[in-house]
Order: structure tokens, then C-alpha cells, then sequence
């Protein structure tokens, strides 16, 4: 199948995602579908639609772009005939019933993503627009805003105590959390655990989660604790296993029953193969709603291809898709619009931009 984008460059502060070269790895479309029952909430991401629209790109769009969107939307709606049986949402669910379209980064880079490029203002200003646009785009499906905040960001140097990531205090994590309020928006706080585990920084983020509108984020893309020794974030593409995930997933189906909370959403990040092992195994539970997003940048056709081979062919839960404001149009390639993102199948309803 394909592959998508790899490595980060660093700073002496932070890594910057928007640094990342480029590949690409073609095989045949034509693999074996798991044999799985649909789940309501795939079902629930299609009512209304028939498999015989046809949906299109915009004008401009290269050969290879179409080739690959009409290959991308096949074999998804092949798939979702056979997604994996999950259970029915719980009350206070946000998915299948919402879309969310969130802003992505950390205030203390402009080069991280779109939450710190701007002054916060201006950034929630961005933020309405563009959930207007997936509003418009989709008028059946409430979007609800998000800022996703790098909460523990992966280094380049190993710092004291050798784990070569860098955690954000309270007062930051405040300060975005306030952000979120002022747009009744939701918060996600992602972490980059480069040598350390989730086991270790998952704990001191507990109390934020406790709150309703706080949920959780995973990078797998910086997840070093199965590298080998001294190996830094960056040098090559991290990985978590169905079991980091599950456990993190408990944590916070503990939460939820202890604490009398709505369902936490989980965003776990894939552009590659590798970068999470045994996908099949990963644990549903109605307590936390899992999404797998297509976090890779390129050109449309290697967009498509990868949440073909990565997101669609290993299906867990529900879907999501990252756009990249800069990386997407490095090579003078119109960002992808709202419609054309509706077209995959299953639809996502996570959308990030960084």
C-alpha cells in the first residue's frame, strides 16, 4: 500500500512537525478484508448516503489525485461493509453524532501548528472559519471546535533525565484550556512520549481529563521507548503496540465510571504501517471512543492513499484526517476542501489542521 511523510527537524526547544520528508511505497489496492461486522457508529457516520454518489474533486486536481481518491473511496466503502462490531455509543457520546475540527500545536511555537502560529484571537478566529466551512460542507452533522494542545513535546536532546521530551506546566495548559472556553470547544492534550511511556506521563495529566471537555491524544510518530538506547525522537518513525493503547484506554475508562463522566475521545496518530503494531487488537470500549487519524502531509494522492492503507485497511473505531495549512501545498497543491475530505469513506469525524 502507500506510505506517507517521516522525520521531524528539531529546534533547542521543540520538535517541529512541519519538517518532514516526504515518501512514498506503491503496491496493489487489492488485499484481503478482515471479516468483521459493522458497528452502529460507522453505520450511524453513513445514514443517508448511497455508495452510488459519486463524489469529485475540485477542478485542477491531478490525474494521479483522481486515480487515487476513486481507489481511497472503493476500498473504503468496501470496508465498511465488514468494520469491526462496536458498542452503541453511551448518552453524552460525542461520536458518531458530531464531527470535530480541531486546531493543532503549542503557544510557544509558531512552526508546531496552527494553535501557536497566530495570537490566540486570530487563531479562534481561523477556528470559527473553518468550522463553518465542514458546517457548510455537512449541515447534517454538528461540528464542534477543539484546540488539540502538544502537551508533552518530544526533544532533540535527551534533557536531565535522558526521556528527550519536554512537558508543559499547568499555567500553559490553563492558558490553552481558556482558549477552548471562550469557543465552547474542546481541549485535547496530545502527547509526544519520545523515551518515556505513557505509563509515566499520562498520571500528572489525569486531573485535566477529569474535566468533561478534556480528552486525550497519542503520538505514535514519537513514541522512542522501543528504540534502541539513545536513539532520539526524529531519527526514525516511533511506534506504540495495541497493548500502549489499551492500557491508556483503561485509564481512562476508569476515569469516566470513577468520576461519573461522559465518554473520553482517544486520537491515536498513524501515517505508516509500523507506527502501531497489532492494530487488530486494539480494545473498544463505549467509554472511550477511539480514533484512528491519518496524520501524514503531501500531495492529494498520497493523502488518500494513506488513510487507504493505514486508517482503512486496519479499521478500529472511528476515523479521522489531518490537513496541513503549509506542508500540504509545498508543492503548489490546493488544500483539500471540506467536500473532498467527505468523500472517503467511512467519513472522518475528527478533522485536524496544523
Amino acid at each position: 500500500m502507500v506510505a506517507k511523510s517521516g522525520g521531524p527537524s528539531f529546534s533547542s526547544l521543540m520538535v517541529h512537525r512541519d519538517h518532514l520528508t516526504a515518501f512514498a511505497l506503491v503496491a496493489a489496492i487489492c488485499v484481503a478484508a478482515p471479516s468483521f461486522a459493522q458497528t452502529p457508529a460507522q453505520a450511524a457516520t453513513t445514514a443517508g448516503e448511497s455508495d452510488s454518489v459519486r463524489t469529485h474533486l475540485i477542478a485542477g486536481r491531478k490525474k494521479h489525485d483522481s486515480v487515487a481518491f476513486a481507489s481511497t473511496v472503493a476500498f473504503g466503502r468496501h470496508q465498511m461493509k465488514t468494520w469491526p462490531t462496536a458498542p452503541a455509543p453511551l448518552p453524552g457520546s460525542i461520536l458518531p453524532s458530531n464531527r470535530i475540527v480541531a486546531f493543532y500545536g503549542n503557544p510557544l511555537s509558531k512552526r508546531m501548528g496552527v494553535l501557536g502560529e497566530y495570537p490566540s484571537a486570530q487563531m479562534l478566529t481561523k477556528l470559527d472559519d473553518a468550522v463553518r466551512d465542514w458546517q457548510r460542507a455537512d449541515p447534517e452533522t454538528p461540528v464542534k471546535p477543539a484546540l488539540q494542545l502538544i502537551a508533552v513535546v518530544a526533544q532533540g536532546s535527551p534533557g536531565k533525565d535522558g526521556m528527550y521530551r519536554l512537558r508543559m506546566d499547568s499555567a500553559l495548559i490553563e492558558k490553552v484550556y481558556g482558549w477552548a472556553k471562550q469557543r465552547n470547544a474542546l481541549l485535547f492534550l496530545d502527547i509526544q512520549v519520545a523515551k518515556s511511556t505513557m505509563q509515566k506521563e499520562l498520571p500528572r495529566l489525569m486531573p485535566f481529563l477529569s474535566r468533561p471537555d478534556v480528552h486525550l491524544a497519542m503520538d505514535a510518530e514519537f513514541s522512542m521507548h522501543h528504540a534502541k538506547e539513545g536513539m532520539a525522537p526524529g531519527k526514525k518513525v516511533g511506534q506504540f503496540d495495541a497493548a500502549d493503547i489499551n492500557w491508556v484506554s483503561e485509564q481512562l475508562q476508569q476515569l469516566v465510571t470513577e468520576k461519573n463522566l461522559p465518554p473520553k475521545i482517544l486520537i491515536v496518530h498513524r501515517w505508516l504501517k509500523p507506527m502501531i503494531l497489532h492494530a487488530d487488537k486494539i480494545a473498544v470500549d463505549p467509554r472511550v471512543q477511539i480514533v484512528m487519524d491519518m496524520d501524514g502531509w503531501g500531495p492529494p494522492w498520497m493523502k488518500f492513499e494513506s488513510y487507504r492503507d493505514y486508517i482503512d485497511l486496519e479499521p478500529v473505531e472511528y476515523t479521522g484526517f489531518k490537513i496541513f495549512f503549509h506542508n500540504d501545498v509545498k508543492h503548489h497543491d490546493a488544500l483539500l476542501t471540506p467536500a473532498e475530505v467527505l468523500g472517503l469513506r467511512p467519513r472522518p469525524l475528527y478533522i485536524q489542521y496544523q
